[in-house]
């Protein structure tokens, strides 16, 4: 159930604050409030719930507001909690008409705010903030969304006669967000696939006749097999392809007696808790996948599973270091005049060269033109996208083909070096995401919350960033700009 409220944010004056007469117009959050889209927001909100059956359900400025502040601020779910019921300014901004003490909501609904805005919608807003006119006929940002077309082939649409100018420079590149997971090792996943099961067969056996052993082998030597290689400082290949097929053994055995229990035990659902429910669902792909690569000599397969907890996690091998391999979402993100947008987001590892042409286009639905220049690494010089750029009078960075002269050769050696000093600007862009807004951990286990809260993080930064301009440009006007940083670090510390 759902109880539509007046969106209309009531007068600053009017709203009751203890300790204090009145809130300053001047803070953050209450200059965020004005610029977030919340009807539209409400609109997506109400799509995902059941408006006229059930309990009536928290508000979707609410919802909206936690998520935001959670990634702005870079807090748990529990910490977003409390800090909004210690702050006023947090609760002007998600819609309060007083100050109230008490906890909004319990922590645990964070999730599912994070379900009802997916990673399309929040984008969305995130260019809306960004631009501040709401996008018609955005492109799917999410490459694992088999609904929607990605537009990612890689073939270039015809070239339109009548284009405007050129105007502005696309920076693009792309990252991984890690997911937060243990590094994971075969054995490793071995050992707790084969707990789960045992786990599951002692909630069995104790409802069934006993006969004979609970588990068909010995559950201590198990155990050892697996303490012998992990404990071992010098892992060779040798012993580890021991240990993985004793695990192998172990899994087959153990999973064979969980099955001669299910038989027994009609309403074995009901016994198992909902976590070890999806582990034992897992567990029979990630058996597959080990004894594939064990018995072919290989070190990889295609889907590969290298976390129970999150089996959408793939790895995503960049070949940098420190971590040449790193588990996480892939992200391809682009900077225009300093605001950030999200491209594409994917578990597996995708090519990002293909997605300069969806880029591109993207960029003329977003501000009516292409732009003058894209600057981007050298991965994404192949020759569809030079073809490309060439017939609509793009320059790509990087080296042009055909022979030059002397002269041609400094002019573009310079050229480069001035491109790659303004391409950095998407270099620090990840930079801080990783360090201030929480991508370089992302602590969302399900696979459209990882998501979902990661262009959170992009929208967040992008408001810090809008808030700074309209700051720049007021005291421009006046002359202050010396105060104009000094109100920046007030905006900031707020």
């Amino acid at each position: 159930m759902y109880r539509k409220e007046n969106s209309a944010q009531m007068i600053l004056d009017g709203f009751y604050a203890p300790f204090a007469e009145r809130l300053s117009p001047d803070n953050r959050w209450v200059k965020l409030s004005d610029k977030m889209p919340w009807d539209i927001i409400e609109e997506e909100y109400l799509r995902n719930i059941q408006p006229e059956k059930g309990r009536p359900s928290i508000s979707s400025r609410i919802a909206f507001g936690a998520c935001f502040i959670r990634n702005g601020e870079k807090f748990s779910d529990e910490r977003t909690v409390l800090a909004i019921a210690e702050n006023p300014y947090m609760q002007y901004f998600l819609g309060l008409k007083e100050f109230n003490p008490e906890p909004l909501f319990d922590p645990s609904m964070m999730v599912h705010f994070r379900k009802r805005f997916p990673v399309n919608f929040v984008s969305d807003v995130n260019e809306y903030i960004c631009s501040g006119k709401w996008p018609e006929g955005s492109r799917n940002v999410d490459r694992n969304n088999d609904d929607n077309d990605n537009n990612n082939d890689g073939n270039a649409p015809e070239a339109t006669p009548d284009i405007k100018d050129n105007q502005g420079n696309l920076i693009i590149d792309a990252t991984v967000a890690p997911a937060n997971i243990k590094y994971p090792t075969d054995i490793d996943l071995l050992n707790k696939s084969r707990e789960h099961l045992e786990k599951a067969i002692s909630l069995l056996w104790n409802e069934v006749p006993h006969k004979g052993h609970m588990l068909p082998y010995n559950k201590k030597s198990a155990r050892k097999s697996f303490l012998n290689l992990s404990k071992c400082k010098k892992w060779t290949r040798k012993k580890v392809s021991k240990a993985i097929s004793e695990q192998l053994r172990y899994i087959e055995l153990a999973s064979c007696r969980l099955d001669e229990l299910k038989i027994q035990v009609t309403y074995h659902d009901k016994l198992f808790p909902t976590w070890l429910k999806n582990r034992l669902e897992v567990i029979p792909d990630v058996y597959a996948q080990q004894k594939e690569m064990f018995e072919s000599g290989k070190n990889s397969c295609e889907n590969r599973i290298v976390s129970l907890e999150q089996p959408h996690v793939r790895p995503i091998v960049r070949g940098k270091r420190p971590n040449p391999t790193e588990f996480g979402q892939k992200v391809h993100l682009s900077v225009v005049n300093g605001y950030v947008y999200l491209e594409q987001t994917s578990w597996e590892n995708f090519n990002e060269s293909t997605d300069l042409i969806p880029c591109a286009e993207d960029y003329k639905r977003k501000f009516g033109f292409y732009p003058k220049a894209i600057l981007a690494d050298k991965i994404y010089q192949t020759k569809a996208n030079k073809k490309y750029c060439k017939e609509r009078g793009i320059r790509l960075s990087g080296r042009s083909l055909g022979r030059k002269n002397p002269e041609q050769k400094e002019a573009e050696s310079e050229q480069m070096y001035r491109d790659s000093c303004e391409r950095n600007w998407v270099e620090g862009k990840n930079g801080l995401l990783k360090t201030r807004y929480g991508m370089s951990r992302v602590m969302c286990k399900l696979d459209e919350s990882a998501k979902s809260d990661l262009v959170f993080a992009i929208l967040a930064m992008n408001a810090v960033r809008k808030l700074r301009e309209d700051i720049l440009r007021l005291f421009r006007k006046i002359g202050f700009l010396p105060i104009a940083c000094c109100a920046i670090q007030c905006c900031e510390s707020a």
